[in-house]
């Protein structure tokens, strides 16, 4: 883990879920600085509930989601202001068909910078290149293969330089070998940028690539049931259902 600590952001006691269903109960945890925390569990648990909360998508039905020391929810104002410093892959990548590479780049300059055009150009690019597409700046989406798509996607999750970029299960279709190489570029970006990364992911080879955190969520506790290095939650860790889960065991169901 590195030495950072830090506190970025995180949650205080929140609770929260979507219309009557609660998917989290008092769940608190922090990100710190430059680092790559990986959130990982079951399907169903709650990963990309926690993602949304933290992202500013889902108000908490109680307590708070911290940006620099203070709740997002504490006036729109301060909402905005935090979602500028934040960027995020979606596991499509969720590029319009209708605009080539470059053009999805620069929408976020266009609609959040005082950027002229030429300097949007510019900067989308240099992204663009960060992530080895610069020469398919004019391509549309459909001409490129997913695993380009998701870089694509990740080249505009980074147009505002931003303090933390978000993956929603960025391995989501890829192949191996494209996989890890998209581990390798979100650890580039890491290790050159000092961006904090955090990821939601299934994936364990993914999650023992890059991660210097896992916070693991469980469904039936509403909440996190461990933290740790991948390495200690595989081979220090009592819970049948963390076990289960890195050794890809069928927990049994409780009576």
């Amino acid at each position: 883990m590195k030495s950072e600590k830090n506190v970025l952001m995180g949650t205080r006691s929140l609770t929260g879920g979507y219309d009557s269903d609660m998917v989290l109960e008092n769940v608190s945890m922090e990100v710190f600085c430059g680092e790559v925390l990986v959130i990982v569990g079951r399907s169903g648990c709650g990963k990309s509930t926690l993602m949304n909360h933290l992202l500013g998508l889902l108000k908490p039905w109680d307590g708070t989601v911290e940006y620099r020391g203070t709740d997002i929810w504490e006036s729109p104002t301060r909402l905005d202001r935090a979602r500028k410093k934040w960027g995020v892959l979606f596991q499509s990548g969720a590029l319009l068909g209708s605009y080539t590479t470059i053009e999805n780049v620069m929408l976020p300059l266009q609609e959040f910078t005082q950027l002229t055009a030429a300097e949007r150009r510019i900067t989308a690019l240099h992204k663009l290149d960060m992530v080895g597409l610069a020469d398919f700046a004019h391509y549309y989406p459909l001409e490129l293969s997913g695993g380009m798509q998701k870089r694509a996607g990740l080249a505009r999750a980074m147009a505002l330089d931003p303090e933390v970029l978000f993956f929603d299960e960025p391995s989501a279709g890829l192949d191996p070998v494209t996989s890890h190489s998209l581990d390798e570029l979100m650890l580039s970006i890491n290790k050159t940028l000092g961006t904090t990364l955090v990821v939601v992911t299934h994936e364990l080879d993914s999650i023992f690539a890059i991660s210097d955190r896992v916070i693991m969520l469980d469904a039936e506790e509403k909440g996190i049931i461990a933290v740790g290095s991948p390495e200690d939650l595989a081979t220090h860790h009592n819970d049948p259902r963390v076990e289960a889960f890195f050794d890809r065991k069928a927990v049994p169901t409780r009576s």
